[in-house]
């Protein structure tokens, strides 16, 4: 089929709008990447440096009777730490590592700051609020679950320091010891602002996320619906300089059809050209109208009525066509607005089918309480690969000859052999081609427009495209599945 990501494997990309994506918080996409090597390690030094100023006065100017060198050594060991990740900082090209990797940084400054405050009082040392830093981080730019990981982490430190830690460090001849109630409380304190830290910077981060996420869609919108009405502007340039080459090839057929032999080849072919011509002029006529409101293009019909008028142009003695409507629970069918962009946009999508189905085409439409989906499945190749990362811009395409055109070609052949049956050799000939032939076809490739342009017209009624793999048993062409789903009200009449 022709085309936009089950997206990743299959033709085309999920196109549809963000609707549904935050239905829950485990739907929230969040940043998996996590924070960037240099910040992580910027926040390391930052930390180092407030650590050993906070020891030297202590120490030297407050002469508070402190276990130095253990202190010195757990804040030697955060140095090596952010040593090691600057010289890996040198060797990448700077990119977003993974949340795996900001998670174990995360933590091991957890578990630094925890060693720290064990040395020099547990909770009974003020520093112990700086445990809430890392866990906002952590809530601010990591998975939830990565993120959950280190409020725990959090959590089991301060249970550790409320019960296993050193006196805090006073001057010389007091000690200042605290209740276990005070100490307790101090616990609980931290443990709330953890977890209100936390989520807050969680809720905040989402809704960031939200608004960068709609952001990117809005553009992309706007982008495709730029180049829709470029695409728009190119078609009236195109009706207006074709009328002139097209008058004057029906001129040129005429006069050879009147200068041939009644049941003479040139005289099939210059007819051929005349119907050909005719029906271009009537498409660039199309292009050049604008539809009013009670054209009957806006009228409504019955939905299996509505897959019958999109497939009936592309049916062809090749290939068999099955439409059907499923309604739940055995409802009658709807009634639907005939919308000139899904008439078009399906009709699309069924023409790609046919070119690329080996013998069935299904277009099929399921009718549930809140949405209305019509899906396209053929039983061809499906897309190679190296397409999918493109499908959906301009010009991308990996259409072959074109069976539905070919079908097209070999139709009119064979209803101009019909009108004389007598005749042999001629144009009934190229209905049935010799073995190992090619086909001639009107037109041959595509030019990757097809699928662009009913995809914006399809999202602009409301609908959302979604791709994936055929039925095709083991061993057979797995096809592909192509489906717009719409809830009911954009597309159904309500009931009189």
């Amino acid at each position: 089929m022709s085309p936009t990501q089950d997206p990743q494997s299959s033709q085309f990309a999920d196109t549809g709008s963000a609707g549904g994506r935050f239905a829950g918080w485990r739907n929230i996409p969040r940043r998996s990447r996590g924070l960037s090597l240099r910040t992580l390690v910027i926040l390391r030094w930052m930390a180092v440096a407030g650590q050993s100023a906070t020891i030297l006065v202590a120490a030297a100017w407050l002469k508070f009777d402190l276990p130095l060198w253990a202190c010195l050594a757990a804040i030697a060991a955060s140095v090596a730490m952010n040593l090691n990740a600057t010289a890996r900082l040198r060797r990448s090209d700077g990119s977003f590592p993974d949340g795996t990797l900001t998670a174990a940084h995360l933590g091991f400054d957890i578990l630094q700051l925890s060693v720290l405050l064990a040395l020099t009082g547990g909770l009974q040392n003020p520093f112990c609020l700086l445990l809430v830093a890392p866990v906002t981080v952590a809530a601010a730019s990591l998975p939830g679950r990565q993120a959950a990981l280190m409020g725990l982490l959090v959590l089991a430190a301060t249970v550790g320091l409320f019960f296993f830690s050193m006196p805090l460090p006073w001057q010389a001849g007091t000690q200042l010891e605290l209740p276990p109630l005070y100490r307790f409380g101090v616990g609980l304190a931290l443990t709330t602002g953890v977890v209100f830290t936390a989520a807050y910077a969680w809720r905040v981060a989402a809704d960031a996320e939200k608004l960068e996420l709609a952001l990117a869609t809005t553009q992309d919108v706007l982008q495709r619906e730029q180049r829709l009405a470029a695409l728009g502007g190119l078609a009236a340039a195109a009706a207006h300089e074709l009328g002139t080459p097209l008058a004057t090839i029906q001129v040129v057929a005429r006069e050879l059809l009147r200068a041939s032999a009644a049941d003479g080849d040139a005289a099939e072919d210059a007819a051929l050209i005349l119907q050909q011509a005719e029906r271009c002029r009537d498409i660039l006529k199309q292009l050049s109208q604008q539809p009013e409101e009670g054209d009957s293009a806006f009228a409504e019909v019955g939905l299996k009525a509505l897959l019958e008028e999109v497939v009936e142009p592309h049916r062809g003695f090749d290939l068999a066509f099955e439409v059907a409507v499923r309604t739940a629970s055995g409802e009658a069918e709807p009634r639907v607005r005939r919308l000139p962009e899904v008439v078009h946009g399906l009709s699309t999508l069924v023409e790609n089918a046919a070119d690329f189905a080996n013998s069935r085409v299904r277009v099929q439409a399921l009718v549930d309480a809140g949405f209305m989906e019509i899906e396209v499945v053929d039983d061809g190749p499906g897309f190679p690969a190296d397409i999918l990362p493109r499908l959906g811009e301009p010009y991308v395409t990996s259409r072959p000859q074109g069976k539905a055109r070919r079908a097209l070609a070999a139709q009119i052949a064979a209803s101009v052999a019909a009108a004389a049956p007598g005749r042999k050799g001629r144009k009934g000939d190229k209905a049935e081609p010799p073995a190992g032939a090619e086909t001639i076809a009107p037109s041959q490739g595509g030019m990757g427009l097809g699928f662009f342009i009913a995809r914006t017209l399809l999202e602009r009624t409301g609908g959302r495209v979604s791709v994936g793999p055929g039925d095709g048993a083991r061993g057979q062409p797995r096809g592909a599945r192509v489906a717009v789903r719409w809830a009911r009200p954009a597309l159904e009449v309500p009931p009189s």
